[in-house]
């Protein structure tokens, strides 16, 4: 088997995203995580304006994220984006967070399916089925 693609995309730690604790608030992750997906879709090449204007959106239908050490303010992060699994309809990504340290802050199997138009799952035509939507990648 070939090894999946991977993807890291990297932010800093802003103020407005703290806790009472001074960590990263546990719901921002979820934003966190969002952004490098996307950020893994650039890079593969997906092109999301073309799939939405086709009538089609990818939404997340599970996220399953255990927070391990705490984010702090101006913390360099990186997340890493990695294909679990694709189906016809859906796939599950890991995405893994990590500070400037190599300290895991979180990691998270995110789970997405497509829909169509009118909300109902549906098939992801074979034109954005790209490689790196799949493990077995390059």
């Amino acid at each position: 088997m070939l090894a999946p693609m991977k993807h890291t995309a990297r932010l800093v730690v802003r103020s407005y995203e703290l806790d009472a604790n001074n960590h990263v608030n546990n719901s921002i992750y979820l934003q966190y995580l969002e952004y490098a997906r996307m950020e893994y879709l650039r890079a593969i090449g997906f092109d999301y304006h073309a799939f939405f204007e086709a009538g089609y959106a990818l939404f997340v239908t599970r996220v399953d994220i255990r927070y391990r050490v705490p984010a702090c303010l101006f913390d360099e992060l990186e997340i890493e984006v990695c294909p679990l699994k694709t189906g016809k309809l859906s796939g599950t990504f890991q995405q893994l967070v990590k500070n400037q340290r190599g300290d895991l802050c979180a990691e998270a199997e995110v789970s997405w399916g497509c829909v169509d138009h009118s909300g109902k799952p549906a098939r992801i035509p074979e034109e954005f089925m790209l490689k790196g939507l799949s493990p077995e990648t390059n």
